[in-house]
């Protein structure tokens, strides 16, 4: 486990739109420097944000319908010439693989993180 960071307030916690979003499409990124995949995420509205996502370790069929946790405004990243607009959130395993944080219980899509 690495070191805790500085202390955030709950102020700086509460700028951040983190919600429930479901993969509605994923594509292959070859340009990315580091396997990736595009991923666009529903989340909530039908609003469809794209995302650079280094989460290979899963087939791109095993993702769709996938519900994630992501953040949504951290504003816009351009990654090997694609604009990355949300970022999915996930950890690594023991193996080093990044795994996909996912709610529990069906929870509905466009619901915000508190």
């Amino acid at each position: 486990m690495t070191d805790l960071k500085p202390l955030a307030t709950y102020d700086d916690f509460a700028r951040l739109d983190i919600r429930i979003g479901k993969v509605v499409e994923v594509q292959p990124f070859p340009r990315a420097r580091n396997p990736s995949y595009k991923v666009g995420v529903d989340v909530g509205a039908e609003r469809i944000m794209w995302s650079s996502a280094q989460i290979t370790n899963y087939t791109p069929e095993t993702l769709i319908d996938t519900r994630v946790v992501c953040v949504c405004n951290l504003g816009p990243k351009n990654i090997a010439g694609f604009t990355s607009e949300l970022l999915i959130l996930g950890a690594k395993d023991a193996e080093g693989n990044v795994i996909v944080l996912s709610p529990r219980s069906d929870v509905a899509v466009g619901e915000q993180i508190f």
